[in-house]
């Protein structure tokens, strides 16, 4: 018996097609995954040693309290650069192509830790952590190659992925940082007699993240493909710039009225990235927003975890040792990079991208309420199997929280007015991102220390989170139920 075809076949058809899932293109999707692997590994494996590189250049001259003001600084300016152009790389990928804005930012990654491991000044440290920044825009453009690759049948596991080489990065680069800084002491047989490395005792730490960095672009060159249907050259993008710039210098601008009041709005050709201008409309904004306040309050919280865990107990903390923090986060780190593969897509298909996104945002409420509930613990019942449960169970529940960035892709990818804007549309929601994860950990640690100096005021910090946590829930109010459709 045949179907009979009228006004309905279209819609039921449609009903039918969401419930097959498109299968994952495996072969680009897991070189996407391999290049996300370069930032984590070259971002975490200046960190066991950055302390004793800071003290050895000279700068803090002997006095250790500076020690930590200068990390800081050196952190930083990284994350000032990226803020400061990540916009503008993800714009060129929606002319120019996602591969060469990847190739270009994996460029910049080798040579900036070659630099910071031949650098014997404070000044050559901070220069390469500005270049390493300010020439990788990649973590935004790799999320829009993800989702030029799916659709919304299998966008969520694309991103349920996506934990898996940060888990992988965050592991690996404190290893490689820490094993192979200082190579003449620690391995004298091989690197004793070498007098380059006893003079840069950080090179090798730097060289190995910079040659894996340097095969990622190799293997980017010879086996990605690009995802931007219709590109432009670089050069032809330049001249065309001019020439916009010096029509509009001798050229009486138009006057908008209704005639043309759709260039304002965003044109629907999606062959066409539009001006930054036309991508604030408040689907995008409303999505930053979300992007922005999660961004804020998770770097806050990420910060102030470690931080609570090596406070003594008498002042608020839990008094551990770096060793014992270190593998809790590092445990941590692996629970939630497997919950995030196994579970997400699940979740997200069972709930739907609202539920998902709001409980994940909810859950910061009882991670707060959970600092000063292991700290009377500790205090009544000593460090024993009681504070180890609860410290367990609020980092569980902070699990939760990490299913939002996914969700939080997925919302700025259906807010985007074209599909050719979607690298401006994320680079945008990586920026605005970016300059809240500078001032996050500031403020959380500023107002730790200000809570922790008088004990009147013991519980500033949980205070400034929960309102931290309640501009977020306020912000995903804002979020419809059904994702945003392109034209709507």
């Amino acid at each position: 018996m045949s179907h009979q075809v009228d006004e309905e076949t279209p819609l039921l058809q449609t009903e039918e097609q969401h419930k097959i899932k498109t299968p994952l293109p495996w072969r680009q999707f897991s070189i996407i995954l391999f290049l996300q692997l370069t930032e984590p590994i070259t971002a975490q494996s200046i960190a066991p040693f950055a302390p004793q590189l800071i003290r050895d250049v000279g700068v803090t001259h002997g006095d250790e309290s500076r020690v930590g003001y200068f990390v800081g600084i050196m952190y930083s300016v990284f994350y000032v650069a990226q803020a400061l152009t990540t916009l503008q790389w993800n714009r060129l990928s929606d002319h120019v192509g996602r591969k060469p804005v990847i190739l270009t930012g994996l460029f910049g990654i080798s040579a900036a830790m070659f630099l910071f491991g031949l650098s014997k000044t404070f000044g050559g440290l901070i220069l390469s952590r500005v270049l390493c920044g300010a020439l990788n825009g990649n973590s935004g453009v790799i999320k829009s190659m993800m989702i030029d690759i799916t659709d919304s049948s299998n966008i969520a596991q694309a991103f349920g992925f996506l934990p898996l080489p940060w888990m992988t990065g965050n592991t690996l680069g404190p290893l490689i940082g820490g094993s192979l800084s200082h190579p003449a002491d620690r391995f004298p047989r091989l690197f004793g007699q070498s007098t380059f490395l006893k003079t840069h005792p950080y090179f090798l730490a730097c060289a190995g993240p910079a040659l894996f960095t340097a095969l990622a672009w190799l293997v980017t060159y010879m086996l990605l493909q690009e995802t931007v249907p219709t590109t432009t050259s670089l050069w032809s993008l330049i001249r065309n710039r001019c020439r916009t710039i010096l029509t509009s210098v001798h050229t009486k601008p138009p006057q908008l009225d209704g005639s043309n009041s759709d260039i304002v709005q965003g044109s629907p050709d999606d062959s066409s990235p539009l001006p930054l201008r036309a991508l604030m409309t408040p689907h995008v904004l409303i999505a930053t927003l979300n992007y922005a306040t999660l961004a804020l309050f998770d770097i806050a919280l990420r910060s102030l975890i470690p931080v609570f865990y090596a406070t003594p107990v008498d002042m608020g903390g839990l008094g551990l040792d770096p060793p014992r923090i270190g593998n809790i986060l590092a445990v941590f780190g692996i629970a939630n990079g497997l919950f995030q593969v196994f579970f997400f897509a699940r979740l997200h298909d069972r709930f739907g991208t609202k539920v998902v996104f709001t409980c994940g945002i909810a859950s910061s409420v009882p991670t707060i309420i959970a600092f000063p509930i292991i700290n009377m613990l500790s205090q009544t019942y000593g460090i024993g199997a009681t504070v180890w449960l609860a410290v367990g169970l609020q980092l569980t529940i902070s699990i939760a929280l990490n299913m939002c960035y996914s969700c939080g892709a997925m919302y700025i990818a259906a807010a985007s007015p074209n599909r050719a804007s979607l690298g401006a549309t994320n680079g945008l929601a990586q920026t605005v991102a970016a300059f809240v994860r500078i001032i996050g950990p500031a403020s959380a640690m500023s107002v730790f220390s200000f809570s922790v100096r008088d004990p009147y005021y013991a519980w500033a910090v949980y205070y400034f989170m929960m309102v931290l946590a309640l501009l977020a829930i306020g912000a995903s109010l804002l979020l419809p139920r059904e994702m945003w459709k392109r034209g709507n």
